[in-house]
């Protein structure tokens, strides 16, 4: 009897592990199965043989139910970048896999974890090996081609939203000219800066949202202050980190010293402050900058049922597909009607999830590209439906932490 093996990926999401949760029960369920193992810190990590056993989880509804709800990555997370296919590496990772009987492998994460899961079905189909290999999906970001809506970001957009409403409130109390801007993560895809729309309610949330898809200016931001400061004091902005000018430059991007990660991609952040700036020197009002940061990924206390339901089956149904020799796919989420609210999931061919994005399209942003229209609050709004109930210990959230052998 063959066994399986799972990772995960990237940034961490506060339902990436509802989606492990899946994968481990219906492997476990599964008579075709015989053990479920972990890579500790994904790929990277099972090159070096961190691997650990799951399947006493399997069985286990209580730690599965707390998995689900625990954020951040369960297993630990990497940021590896797989080379073409003459490198050795991809004998060393066969071996592993042949070592522990692997016949099914399931990869959660984003666009760049689409492309380990591509690299290693071609590679696994080119030499003959009967390996089914399955992307998992997940990011806040929303960013993935092929499916209607991300695992990970409805959590992440009912965070942002109660949080982006919180801040209007605090920022709504004195009697004085002021402007909150709020940056949210997204570096070419403002999904959750748009979903900060959500928050506004009897007369709360952001006045004005910068999205990276339409080209940000200094003038236009300007006049948008001004116009709005003639009838209201407290004006809130959200923006995305990777709001750009004509000239393609970042907003933020004199302060970011042009660092990049190991793929080439520029570490963002600031925004808000440069902002701030530029408005406290411009008119003189009260300002303050808020960087959301990381909270948005890992706030496992406000959870969309939403969204950790539609996670934990995205994985399930990826075993299912390998049980079926299903290889070189992701599992996606088809949005099968709005009014309920009602999604499937099915399966597509991972090239068409590796390495693309899929930014906010055009009808989803106001002509003046300072807001979302109401064709994004419907798409939107369901997805940060429903409330999970939250296990307490010792006053904080519990959380599920892998016991790891010493």
């Amino acid at each position: 009897m063959y066994n399986a093996i799972v990772g995960q990926s990237g940034g961490p999401t506060a339902a990436i592990n509802a989606s492990l949760a899946g994968v481990i029960k219906k492997t476990c369920e599964s008579e075709k199965i015989g053990k479920i193992f972990g890579m500790l810190n994904g790929i990277s990590g099972m090159m070096e043989e961190r691997i650990v056993d799951l399947s006493s989880l399997g069985s286990d509804e209580d730690k599965l139910s707390l998995l689900s709800k625990t954020p951040a990555s369960f297993l630990g997370s990497c940021r590896f970048k797989l080379p073409e296919e003459d490198s050795p590496i991809y004998d060393r990772i066969f071996d592993v896999l042949e070592k522990y009987q692997i016949r099914y492998f399931f990869y959660i994460g984003g666009n760049d974890s689409m492309d380990t899961v591509l690299k290693l079905s071609a590679f696994a189909l080119k030499k003959g090996k009967d390996i089914r290999f399955v992307g998992v999906p997940k990011t806040i970001d929303n960013d993935l081609p092929g499916t209607d809506h991300t695992p990970g970001f409805g959590s992440a957009a009912k965070y942002i939203a109660s949080t982006v409403r919180e801040i209007s409130a605090d920022s709504s109390v004195y009697n004085v000219n002021s402007v909150t801007v709020i940056e949210i993560m997204g570096r070419n895809a403002g999904w959750l800066t748009g979903a900060s729309a959500l928050a506004r309610y009897k007369g709360f949330g952001p006045d004005l949202i910068y999205l990276p898809e339409h080209t940000f200016h200094f003038s236009q931001f300007y006049d948008d202050i001004a116009k709005i400061s003639k009838n209201k004091k407290n004006i809130v902005v959200a923006i995305s980190e990777g709001a750009r000018t004509k000239d393609g430059k970042y907003v933020c991007e004199a302060v970011s010293n042009g660092i990049v990660d190991v793929f080439g991609h520029k570490y963002l952040g600031g925004t808000a402050r440069v902002l701030e700036g530029f408005v406290r020197k411009k008119f003189g009002f009260k300002a303050r900058g808020i960087e959301l940061n990381v909270s948005q990924r890992c706030a496992g206390h406000l959870l969309s049922k939403t969204d950790i339901s539609e996670s934990f089956q995205v994985g399930s149904s990826a075993v299912e597909l390998a049980l079926k020799g299903k290889t070189g796919i992701m599992t996606a989420i088809a949005r099968m009607s709005n009014a309920p609210y009602r999604s499937e999931c099915v399966a597509v061919n991972i090239a068409a999830a590796a390495n693309q994005e899929k930014t906010v399209p055009r009808h989803f942003i106001s002509e003046r590209g300072n807001d979302v229209t109401e064709d994004f609050i419907q798409y939107a709004a369901p997805l940060i439906a429903g409330e999970v109930p939250v296990e307490f210990e010792n006053g904080l959230p519990k959380m599920l932490v892998l016991e790891k052998e010493a």
